[in-house]
């Protein structure tokens, strides 16, 4: 099965290891997390292996500001300012309400940096503020699935990070119905400590393991590293 289906590296230690060699080719993968679970941190690892490999990467976000980004990216090493200015590193900020355009519109000004820049990663952080402009789980649905219409239409890997209130709700967050991937990532407090963990619940075509694994956040970004959380 690997050999038929094409990879690319994801740029988070470890992970590679337990996804057959990477990301699917093409795929959409959410990321799941509460806050300070660490969900930007891999989205924009994942960007930075691209720009590494030759792969223009796009950030869309509807939360985060640019110059904090940046300043908070560079602790690991990560110039994003410098990649922007290369035109390897596209960043979007967006209301919900403008991405909800863009539905409309077909791809408008994403779909154009897209096609002229050969973008080959896209992130959208984070998807929860988007699904909130849909009242009912139907129409949220029907949203969903022409965002991933675009996203195949563009012939990018994406990452997607879903705003998780807690640990109970991981699994039932929004989009999970049509990605082809889902990772967890959990931020808990075991024994006066915070520890950090990390779950593949799902990746189609993919043999992973149904383990736990905690990871941490060092100046080479997210590592995942081969201890089983024991929660």
């Amino acid at each position: 099965m690997t050999n038929k289906i094409d990879r690319i590296y994801s740029g988070i230690i470890g992970l590679d290891a337990l996804t057959q060699g990477g990301f699917k080719k093409k795929s959409i993968n959410l990321v799941v997390g509460g806050a300070g679970s660490g969900k930007t941190i891999l989205a924009i690892q994942f960007l930075v292996e691209g720009i590494k490999r030759g792969e223009p990467g796009i950030y869309i976000t509807f939360e985060e500001k640019k110059e904090k980004l940046y300043e908070d990216m560079a602790l690991f090493g990560w110039d994003l300012a410098k990649y922007e200015k290369e035109n390897k590193l596209f960043f979007l900020e967006y209301t919900p309400e403008q991405v909800k355009n863009v539905l409309v519109e077909g791809g408008g000004e994403i779909e154009t940096i897209i096609e002229n820049k050969k973008v080959k990663r896209l992130v959208i952080d984070s998807i929860s503020s988007f699904a909130l402009l849909y009242e009912d789980e139907l129409t949220k649905k029907e949203a969903s699935l022409e965002l991933f219409k675009l996203i195949d239409k563009w012939n990018c890997t994406a990452i997607l990070t879903s705003q998780a209130q807690g640990t109970d709700d991981l699994t039932t967050a929004e989009l999970g119905f049509e990605v082809d991937g889902i990772m967890l990532l959990y931020y808990l407090k075991l024994l006066g400590k915070r520890t950090r963990g990390f779950e593949i619940l799902k990746m189609r075509g993919t043999k992973h393991p149904l383990t736990t694994y905690v990871f941490d956040i060092t100046k080479k970004g997210m590592t995942i590293t081969n201890k089983i959380l024991k929660k």
